[in-house]
């Protein structure tokens, strides 16, 4: 029972990666309306140690999918 340490990374990130792409948007002028992101975390073999993967799930309903994709890479490079 409880919370694991990789579910408290993906919150942190997902909450960090919206609010880069609220920045992102606010300065290339567009409204993202009701938009999400969601993290899925994952722990493996990396080299001879161990390391994170995040999987981000982007939803902007308010924009078409060409416009979110580009405001979700600019995000990307800011967080």
């Amino acid at each position: 029972k409880g919370t694991n340490p990789e579910q408290l990374f993906a919150a942190g990130y997902a909450a960090c990666f919206h609010s880069a792409l609220q920045m992102v948007a606010r300065q290339a002028k567009k409204d993202l309306g009701d938009s999400s992101v969601g993290a899925r975390v994952s722990i493996g073999q990396a080299g001879e140690g161990f390391g994170l993967a995040v999987a981000l799930e982007v939803v902007i309903p308010a924009l078409p999918h060409d416009e979110a994709q580009q405001l979700a890479d600019k995000a990307h490079q800011v967080c």
